[in-house]
């Protein structure tokens, strides 16, 4: 079974609830197969000639959270966030995004929705050729018949926050890779969305541009707070931008969790595999490696003076630079009351093992 966190929210905005996705003439049928008789996917390939895309899918995304889906090419990471504005159609399940029954939307209001409610970047940019930067950020306005004053004066704003402002004049072709991906970034947020689908957005890009874009994008995601649903290959680059990230094999979420939550206690060997070569040291934070204040206490005695105090989501990194320099323990707070105690060896078992403090 998959790990799905219990840390369930009455503010979640988007549910997703039981969705297959099955590719093929066959689908139907192939559907009915896996309920009465558990097919695997492999089964259904050969009886039916059918692609299960995406399997019994059922997640929870909470308002204003970066919820990065991530996995292997072909684990179905793509075709589900596909799902979430219906470019792709379910072959069962259900989808709800802001109380809205994404399914039961017909034609013309499907279209009022993606407007108004959804963006999309795109990892191939997907900018029109023969209109300018301008004219391209303008598009999802011009869809709304707003007139041309209107749009070109909102797309210069946002040209200005992805600080592509004196490039309006230009086209696509004139621009760097990395400068395209924020006229497509610049274009999905031109119309105000709640809501942000970003399909490998900057998996086309070399290292450094590719840094420097994931530091843009949760620059402006603190500003801006969308709720946004961030499709990567890369675990580094989920567990950087990622406040939860979905692990997917075979059409499946294997793992749901904090970046922290998955690295520390992966669900099964996958995932373990998967986590392998991550480093903890961004990753892991104080109060994951801390003991309580009083089990300290019971067993060495009052906490010596003049200790270093860290914030609980100090990261592993800090610690250890700290342990460096001091032998005594390390205290750790929350809103500014203690509540835990690192000491060297709790780090250096967490750094060796990759193992929490009990």
């Amino acid at each position: 079974m998959p790990s799905i966190d219990d840390k369930q929210s009455d503010d979640a905005v988007i549910k997703v609830e039981n969705v297959w996705k099955i590719f093929g003439e066959n689908a139907d049928i192939a559907m009915r197969s896996i309920s009465e008789e558990g097919l695997s996917k492999a089964q259904v390939l050969e009886r039916y000639d059918a692609v299960v895309g995406v399997a019994d899918v059922s997640l929870e995304i909470r308002t204003a959270e970066i919820f990065c889906i991530m996995g292997l090419s072909g684990s179905g990471k793509s075709t589900l966030v596909r799902h979430f504005n219906r470019l792709l159609e379910p072959t069962a399940g259900k989808i709800f995004i802001d109380g809205t029954d994404v399914m039961a939307l017909d034609a013309k209001a499907l279209r009022e929705f993606r407007n108004t409610k959804i963006g999309m970047v795109f990892q191939n940019f997907a900018l029109m050729p023969h209109r300018s930067v301008l004219d391209n950020v303008a598009m999802p306005l011009e869809i709304r018949s707003i007139n041309k004053n209107d749009r070109l004066s909102k797309a210069q704003e946002i040209l200005k926050i992805v600080e592509l402002d004196t490039w309006g004049h230009k086209f696509a072709h004139e621009l760097s890779g990395g400068m395209q991906q924020r006229v497509g970034l610049a274009r999905a947020l031109a119309a105000n969305p709640e809501f942000l689908l970003m399909d490998e957005p900057f998996s086309a890009l070399d290292p450094l541009i590719r840094r420097q874009l994931q530091d843009e994008f949760l620059k402006l995601s603190a500003e801006m707070k969308k709720t946004t649903i961030f499709i990567t290959h890369d675990l580094d680059e989920a567990v950087r931008i990622g406040d939860r990230i979905a692990i997917m094999r075979d059409g499946r979420i294997d793992q749901i969790g904090t970046p922290e939550d998955i690295v520390m206690h992966p669900a099964d060997d996958y995932v373990a595999d998967f986590v392998a070569g991550i480093s903890r040291l961004k990753v892991v934070k104080a109060h994951a490696v801390m003991q309580p204040v009083a089990k300290y206490v019971a067993s060495h005695g009052e906490l010596p003076e003049n200790t270093s105090k860290v914030n609980e989501n100090e990261s592993l990194s800090t610690l250890i630079h700290l342990a460096i320099d001091e032998e005594t323990p390390i205290v750790v707070q929350s809103d500014g009351v203690d509540i835990g105690v690192v000491t060297r060896s709790e780090i250096l078992k967490t750094v060796i093992e990759g193992t929490e403090v009990s």
